[in-house]
């Protein structure tokens, strides 16, 4: 145990202590002075503070402070009682500081209560549960604000993880401060009993059984118990003050001291007007002006000076300024920061800023905030954080969208339109601005408010603008997932899995797998839209043929066979049969026959003729049943699939292409079509 810890502990001891034992009167002169100590100290605490996490224990202080001077109250009133004596302290505050005047003590006494109690106690009580409610109350927002920043790229995944922190300890500490102000509260109305029962027992006691006569005990014990009370009240009052400073902290950056100053003279030339009116109020009435004279000549001399110095500061700091941006751009580190490339930026044209600007009522932020988490599902890939930023390059109403510095998708956007998009049978009374979808490349119209009603009417399914912009930002990165994981991406995978499935992770990873060779596999398979979010089941495939080969493509094939369920449900709807395209008997033989085995893996060595007229009949087939409006989807045996997906990749790279083992043995198999050669 460390001896911080342990003096807490004995502090506490000793409170227990005094609640029971009766301490000699030197020893509570000694603690008196102590509480005194300990009252300013947190005092001057509070008034240096910048904020008031930086004191978020004073909740929990204020109570065992609190709780300490109860103690030395119960200690002094026994003291009071038993002997007529609570030692040094105490008749020093019953004599001196009351000039020995028992009706003055009582006063000053009830006017520490009374600013303690309703002053400054009934303020701060006021002002934490106010601030206790509000701060609830934002907690939603300054959550949206944070994520909002995180999209944006203003800060990191740390930081945000900080700034949320830091939102939940600001609850917290303002919901503690709300409770602990009752602490101060009653401890006040505490002091006032126990002043009068000090007075009133204790000159009964004199009387009867200390043989004193009636005057005498009024007056020993009166001094007591008001030395008592303001001995006590005066830490109360320093504890009750630095209660009000941390919970009216809120709305700064800096410290009491440097807040009053800087604020209270932010405006010099005010003090012009206030040495103005001492003067005139010295000249115009019986003040006398020996008075008045020195305190306005003050403030205007500090008019003048504080009024030449934002000047000087002024130029001093734009000095200061030049010398900083000239040593910036001599810097290698000014010329390093240039190499950094996002992973994904979204830039757009100035005409589309009201899409982003929340003051605008713009939610692009949130929108793509919700892409990350519908993304993290679909393909249990965290997708990195957006960058966003306005072009001037970019025509008004364009934006593009980058990953790891290429352009991956561009389009226009009309923020005064709808987009509206053709059932199939155009028609000609719905007029427009003819484009195309940007996510589909479909047929579509830019059509105003007063058309959407009527559109929608004739089916055309109509979406706002930042609609079309998501959809098409999600399209994209989900086409280009695969190219967002890299090792680093891998290994955040691998550590998260590894808190729940730590056997799992250590019999793939180092060996006999490398985070390179689980990052191609979970790459090769988010290439073809299947999900890795289902990491225990991938990894238990690795552990099982990571020893068997070392080929990546090969390893692949074994997970989506092992992800049979999940891929059939992604192609086959609930009641639904799978309708395919099957790969003829021919096709399959010279796809195995033109396999190549070297020592860095298998490719596929065709004909180019008959590459042609395989990709000639896959093209003749996917035209007929656009026709009938189906998706396409070959299907074919496992020991060519991954040859037949190299050869269309290129050509149809987002038509599936399936093995029969990746399918459940219940699902129904319609064949539309066969892929086959002269």
């Amino acid at each position: 145990m460390k001896a911080r810890d342990l003096m807490v502990m004995l502090g506490v001891i000793l409170i227990v202590a005094m609640l029971i034992i009766p301490f000699p009167t030197w020893l509570l002169s000694i603690l008196i002075i102590l509480n005194i100590s300990l009252a300013l100290l947190v005092l001057l605490i509070s008034m240096n503070m910048t904020e008031p996490l930086q004191f978020s224990v004073f909740p929990s202080l204020l109570l065992l402070l609190t709780l300490y001077r109860l103690g030395l109250n119960v200690s002094t009133t026994r003291a009071i009682l038993t002997h007529g004596d609570a030692g040094g302290v105490v008749e020093t505050f019953g004599t001196f500081v009351v000039g020995g005047n028992v009706v003055v003590g009582l006063v000053l006494f009830l006017i520490l209560i009374i600013i303690q109690f309703i002053v400054i106690t009934k303020g701060s009580e006021r002002v934490s549960e106010v601030a206790a409610r509000f701060t609830l109350d934002a907690m939603p927002g300054k959550q949206m604000s944070i994520d909002a920043d995180l999209n944006a790229g203003m800060i990191s995944e740390q930081q945000a993880r900080e700034r949320r922190e830091k939102v939940s300890r600001e609850a917290d500490f303002y919901g503690a401060m709300d409770g602990a102000s009752k602490f101060v509260k009653g401890d006040a109305v505490a002091g006032i009993i126990i002043v009068f029962i000090n007075l009133i027992v204790g000159m009964i006691i004199g009387v009867a059984q200390q043989g004193m006569s009636a005057a005498d005990a009024a007056t020993h014990f009166s001094l007591l118990s008001v030395g008592d009370g303001i001995v006590s009240q005066v830490p109360a009052l320093l504890i009750s003050t630095a209660t009000g400073i941390v919970v009216t902290r809120a709305a700064s950056d800096g410290n009491l001291g440097r807040d009053i100053t800087a604020q209270l003279l932010a405006y010099p030339h005010m003090l012009y007007v206030a040495g103005g009116t001492i003067f005139m109020l010295g000249l115009f009435t019986p003040i006398n002006d020996l008075l008045t004279i020195p305190i306005a000549g003050l403030l205007i001399f500090g008019g003048y000076m504080f009024t030449r110095k934002p000047k000087a500061d002024k130029e001093q700091l734009q000095v200061l300024e030049e010398e900083i941006e000239t040593d910036e751009m001599k810097s290698p580190e000014s010329v390093v920061n240039l190499l950094n490339v996002d992973p994904i930026e979204f830039e757009f044209g100035y005409g589309l800023i009201p899409l982003a600007d929340t003051n605008q009522g713009g939610d692009l932020l949130d929108r793509i905030v919700m892409i990350r988490r519908q993304l993290a599902i679909e393909l249990g890939l965290v997708i990195p954080v957006v960058r966003i930023r306005d072009n001037i390059q970019l025509q008004p109403n364009e934006y593009r969208l980058k990953i790891k510095g290429n352009e991956m998708a561009r389009g226009e956007l009309l923020l005064d339109h709808y987009l509206a998009m053709s059932p199939g049978v155009e028609d000609d009374s719905i007029d427009g601005i003819n484009t195309i979808e940007p996510s589909f490349g479909l047929p579509a119209k830019w059509i105003t408010e007063e058309t959407k009603e009527q559109a929608e009417i004739f089916g055309y399914t109509v979406v706002d603008p930042p609609s079309v912009v998501s959809t098409h930002i999600t399209e994209v990165i989900k086409a280009n997932a695969y190219d967002l994981l890299g090792r680093q991406e891998s290994k955040q995978l691998i550590d998260h899995l590894k808190e729940s499935y730590p056997i799992l992770v250590e019999e793939v990873t180092p060996n006999p797998l490398s985070v390179g060779d689980v990052q191609k596999v979970l790459a090769k398979l988010l290439k073809e839209n299947v999900s890795i979010r289902n990491l225990p089941v991938i990894f238990e495939t690795l552990a099982d043929y990571g020893k068997v080969t070392s080929d990546t493509e090969i390893m692949a094939e074994y997970v989506r066979q092992a992800l049979a369920r999940q891929i059939t449900s992604q192609y086959v709807g609930q009641g639904d049969s799978l309708k395919v395209l099957t790969v003829s008997g021919r096709i399959e033989k010279a796809i195995a026959d033109s396999i190549q085995q070297t020592e860095h893996g298998n490719y596929l060595s065709l004909d180019p003729s008959v590459s042609q007229s395989i990709l000639e009949s896959i093209a003749s087939q996917v035209e007929q049943l656009s026709l009938m409006e189906q998706t396409p989807i070959i299907l074919c045996s496992p020991a060519v699939r991954m040859y037949v997906r190299q050869l269309t990749d290129r050509y149809f790279p987002k038509m599936p292409v399936l093995s029969y083992n990746e399918l459940e043995a219940n699902v129904e198999v319609q064949s539309v079509g066969v892929v086959n050669i002269d």
